[in-house]
C-alpha cells in the first residue's frame, strides 16, 4: 500500500558499506523505521544528507504492515534549511532535539497536533535571525504537553519550590533533591514563554545549564527514563558564552 507523507528525520545509521536506516516521523503514520538502499553510491538519486537529523521530508511510503524497515519510493526536501547546516548553535540545538525526540517518541500511530508542532518549530529554528539560546528550553517544556507529562503552574509566594516528582510548585517538596527557589522561579517562568518571548528570559551560562538539567531530570523521571543525552555537553559548551 503506497502511502504519501511528511516526515521529520529522528536519525540515521549506516548499514552496510551502500545503505542506511533512518528513523523518520510521519504525520500519518506515526514513527517509522526505513531502509535506504544503495545510496552511498554514485547513482543514487538520493543524497545522504536529506537523512540528517530533523530534516522535513514528503515521502511516499511501501507500506507492509508486518515489514520492520519499511521501503521509500519517492522522497523530496520539503523545505532545505537555510542557516541550521551553517550556524554552530542551530546545529548544536538540532541534534540535541533530535536525541530527545529519537528517545521519547515511540507511537506508531498518527498525532497531527504533536508532528504539527515539531514541524513549525523546526521550520522557526531555521529562520531565527534573533537569540536562541533559549530555543531548547522552550521546545522541551512545551513538548512535554504532548508527552502527557506538563508541569502544573501553581507558582506563588507560598508554593515557590518545584516538585520534580508530582510536577508542580509546593511549599516544601518531599523524597527529591532540592530545587532552590532561583531556579523554581526561572522555571515558573519558562512556563509562561513562547518562541515569540524566548529571550525575556535572562539567563548566564550556569543557571541556563542548571535549569537544563532540571528539565532533562524531570523527563528522565516521567518517561520511564531516557538515559544520557550524549549531545548535551556539545551543546551546554557552544552556549558557554
Amino acid at each position: 500500500m503506497l502511502e504519501k507523507t511528511r516526515g521529520i528525520v529522528l536519525n540515521h545509521v549506516k548499514f552496510g558499506e551502500k545503505s542506511l536506516v533512518t528513523s523518520i516521523y510521519t504525520e500519518l503514520l506515526g514513527r517509522k523505521s526505513f531502509l535506504i538502499q544503495r545510496i552511498y553510491t554514485k547513482k543514487s538519486m538520493v543524497h545522504p544528507t536529506f537523512f540528517q537529523p530533523l530534516t522535513l521530508l514528503d515521502i511516499q511510503v511501501d507500506l507492509k504492515p508486518n515489514r520492520d524497515l519499511q521501503r521509500i519510493r519517492e522522497i523530496v526536501l520539503i523545505q532545505p534549511f537555510l542557516t541550521i547546516p551553517f550556524d554552530v548553535s542551530k546545529r548544536a540545538i538540532t541534534l540535541f532535539l533530535a536525541e530527545i525526540l529519537t528517545k521519547t517518541i515511540k507511537e506508531e500511530e498518527a498525532n497531527p497536533g504533536l508532528f504539527q508542532y515539531l514541524f513549525t518549530s523546526i521550520q522557526l529554528l531555521d529562520v531565527t535571525d534573533t537569540s536562541i539560546a533559549n530555543f531548547h528550553l522552550v521546545f522541551l517544556m512545551n513538548f512535554a504537553r504532548y508527552l502527557g507529562c506538563y508541569p502544573t503552574d501553581n507558582y506563588s509566594s507560598a508554593n515557590c519550590l518545584f516538585d520534580i516528582m508530582n510536577g508542580n510548585f509546593q511549599s516544601q517538596p518531599k523524597k527529591q533533591a532540592p530545587i532552590s527557589k532561583d531556579i523554581s522561579y526561572l522555571l515558573h517562568k519558562l512556563l509562561t514563554l513562547t518562541y515569540n518571548d524566548m529571550d525575556a528570559l535572562l539567563l548566564d551560562h550556569q543557571k541556563r545549564t542548571i535549569l537544563l538539567e532540571v528539565i532533562i531530570a524531570y523527563y528522565n523521571l516521567h518517561m520511564g527514563g531516557i538515559g544520557e543525552i550524549k549531545s548535551l555537553p556539545v551543546l551546554q559548551h557552544i552556549f558557554e558564552d
